[in-house]
């Protein structure tokens, strides 16, 4: 991946998000970069930068976390990054980006539509291995653990716990992923500077998402991530199928 002005912004915005909201900097992040990279690029940097934010973030909310809440959905998603890593090393570029799109369409959909209900369901087990495994997947590919939202948000009682066992999950798999990325060969060293040059975009803007989150309503701040997302997938989705 080429480090420019654009790239820094892209983790920026990223991390702002993932400050207002615990989650989605990945979706950001990879939306924005998909349009100039492939994901076998991005998703080892976004590693590198979201490991140490949801390190923080766990930390700063350990008093909601909940081992019944996120040790189980963790083993799932670990479970589930093998065989997303090895699709992410040997798969094709251009269909992996198509796949990338359609998910980013659906988590985004998915999240309007259960915004609207106001009592969500009692999720099951097999809800629960599904999101877990399908989850992990997608972060062996794209680093994208934001299907995870669905089931904690209806297994959590305020935002401390949402956010403290959502980050608990992203922490264990991220170290998980970088273990596994660095055996395949995903992760070099080149990768590895990239992502650390980037780390104060990401401190800065976590920092300044955590500072907006205090006066702006989430509700309003998820709708409208939700949204965007939506159009970038379509755009993403649009442009892979087009060649």
């Amino acid at each position: 991946m080429t480090l420019h002005p654009f790239t820094f912004f892209a983790v920026f915005i990223a991390f702002v998000v993932k400050g207002l909201c615990g989650f989605a900097n990945t979706l950001v992040f990879s939306s924005i970069m998909s349009f100039s990279s492939n994901n076998v690029n991005i998703s080892p940097v976004d590693l590198i930068t979201g490991l140490p934010a949801n390190l923080y973030m766990a930390w700063r909310e350990r008093h909601g976390v909940r081992a019944r809440i996120f040790v189980p959905l963790a083993l799932l998603v670990l479970a589930g990054c093998i065989p997303g890593a090895l699709l992410l090393r040997g798969g094709d570029a251009g269909s992996i980006k198509a796949l990338f799109g359609a998910v980013v369409i659906f988590i985004g959909v998915e999240s309007l539509l259960r915004a609207r209900v106001k009592e969500p369901k009692p999720s099951s087990p097999v809800l629960l291995a599904f999101i877990g495994i399908l989850s992990g997947a997608l972060c062996g590919l794209f680093g994208i653990g934001a299907l995870l939202v669905a089931y904690v948000s209806r297994t959590t009682s305020n935002q401390e716990q949402f956010r403290g066992n959502l980050c608990a999950v992203f922490m264990v798999e991220n170290v998980f992923r970088f273990i596994l990325y660095a055996v395949t060969g995903i992760l070099t060293p080149d990768v590895l500077r990239t992502g650390a040059l980037l780390i104060p975009a990401m401190a800065l803007g976590l920092g300044m998402g955590m500072l907006l989150a205090r006066r702006i309503s989430e509700k309003n701040v998820a709708r409208f991530v939700n949204i965007m997302l939506i159009l970038m997938g379509v755009t993403l989705l649009a442009g892979s199928l087009g060649r």
